[in-house]
C-alpha cells in the first residue's frame, strides 16, 4: 500500500511480503520511485524516516510485513523557470492551449543539470502565462516526451485547461501514436505489450519491466522492415516514463540509437534513440471539439531510414 499527503510532505507505505527482509533504504529507494537510493540514506541519515511511529536509525535496517513506514519529506525549493527566445515549432494555438513539435535534443522543463534551454523556457517566452497547476518549475506542462524523442506535445495555457487535458490522459482517452526503429525482425506483424513498469532497482536511472510497477501498455505494429531493423508504430494506451523504449527492450527489440535501454554501440552517429511523437488526439477542454495532430519525423530519421533500405 503507498498514500501521499504532498500538502504536508508525508508519504507512507505499508511493507508486504515480498519486501519482507530487506534492507529500508533499498525496500523504499523501490517502493518510492522519485527518490534514489542515496536520497533515501539521506533522508534516514536525517531523521526523516519512521517505522510504526519509531524514528530508523539505520538505512541498514530489516522491514518487516506489515510495518507502517513514513517518509517526511523537505520542503521544495522551487527553481522558477525564465522565458528564453528560443524557437518553436507551433503545430497549433489558441488561447488555452498550444501543441508544438519539439526537437530532439531539448528537454521539457528545467530539471537538475538542465536549467534553462527547455521547452517551457521557450513556451514562457512564446505565450507569457501557462497554466499554474504544475509550479513554477513545470509551468503549463501536461505530459512529456523524453529529450532525445522528437514530436507532437500539448501544453496548458490557463488552468482549467490543464484539469481537462490532465483528465484524458489519466483516463486514457488521448490518442498518442509514435513511430519508431527497433533492432531485428518480427516474427508478427503486430501486437501488445502489458507490462508493468517501475524503476530498475539495479539502476535508479533506468525504468523496467517490474513486479508491482504501474500497468503499462503499448501497441505496435510493424510499419516496414529493413535488414536487422524494423520500422515500427506504437500506440500508448497508458503513459509511463520511457514506456515505449522499455516496452521494446523487454520483448528483445530495443529502439535503434537507445545506448540506455539497448546496445551501447551507436551506429550511424546518432544522438539517442530512433522515436518520434507522430500523432496526438485529444478533446479540446475549453470547446469539447476532437483534435488531432500530425508531425512528420525530423531529417534525422527519415535519412536514416533511407540508409536502412540501401543497406547491403
Amino acid at each position: 500500500m503507498h498514500s501521499e499527503e504532498r500538502e504536508s510532505g508525508i508519504v507512507t507505505f505499508l511493507i508486504d511480503e515480498e519486501h519482507a527482509g530487506a534492507r529500508a533504504d533499498g525496500v523504499l529507494s523501490q517502493l518510492f520511485e522519485e527518490a534514489s537510493r542515496s536520497y533515501i540514506q539521506k533522508l534516514i541519515e536525517g531523521g526523516r524516516v519512521s517505522c510504526d511511529g519509531l524514528v530508523l536509525t539505520s538505512k541498514k535496517e530489516k522491514l518487516k510485513a506489515g510495518m507502517v513506514v513514513s517518509i517526511c519529506l523537505p520542503p521544495i525549493v522551487p527553481c522558477e523557470a525564465q522565458p528564453q527566445d528560443i524557437p518553436l515549432d507551433v503545430v497549433y494555438e489558441d488561447s488555452d492551449l498550444i501543441v508544438v513539435n519539439k526537437p530532439k535534443g531539448m528537454v521539457v522543463h528545467p530539471a537538475p543539470g538542465s536549467a534553462d534551454g527547455t521547452l517551457v523556457n521557450a513556451l514562457l517566452y512564446h505565450c507569457g502565462a501557462l497554466s499554474a497547476i504544475n509550479g513554477v518549475e513545470r509551468p503549463g506542462i501536461v505530459h512529456r516526451i523524453d529529450k532525445d524523442t522528437s514530436g507532437l506535445l500539448v501544453c496548458a495555457k490557463s488552468d482549467e485547461a490543464h484539469r481537462g487535458l490532465a483528465a484524458q490522459l489519466a483516463d486514457h482517452s488521448c490518442t498518442r501514436s509514435y513511430r519508431g526503429v527497433a533492432y531485428f525482425g518480427f516474427r508478427e506483424e503486430k501486437g501488445t505489450v502489458d507490462a508493468p513498469i517501475g524503476r530498475d532497482p539495479s539502476n535508479r536511472l533506468r525504468m523496467a519491466v517490474v513486479s508491482g510497477g504501474r500497468r503499462a501498455v503499448t501497441h505496435w505494429q510493424v510499419q516496414e522492415a529493413f535488414k536487422g531493423f524494423t520500422e515500427i508504430r506504437a500506440k500508448l494506451e497508458t503513459g509511463r516514463t520511457h514506456q515505449i523504449r522499455v516496452h521494446m527492450a523487454h520483448i528483445h527489440h530495443p529502439l535503434l540509437g537507445d545506448t540506455v535501454y539497448g546496445p551501447a554501440k551507436q551506429p550511424y552517429k546518432l544522438q539517442g534513440q530512433m522515436l518520434h511523437a507522430e500523432v496526438l488526439g485529444f478533446v479540446h477542454p475549453i470547446s469539447g471539439q476532437y483534435m488531432e495532430f500530425h508531425a512528420d519525423p525530423p531529417a534525422e530519421y527519415l535519412q536514416t531510414l533511407e540508409k536502412l533500405r540501401n543497406r547491403p
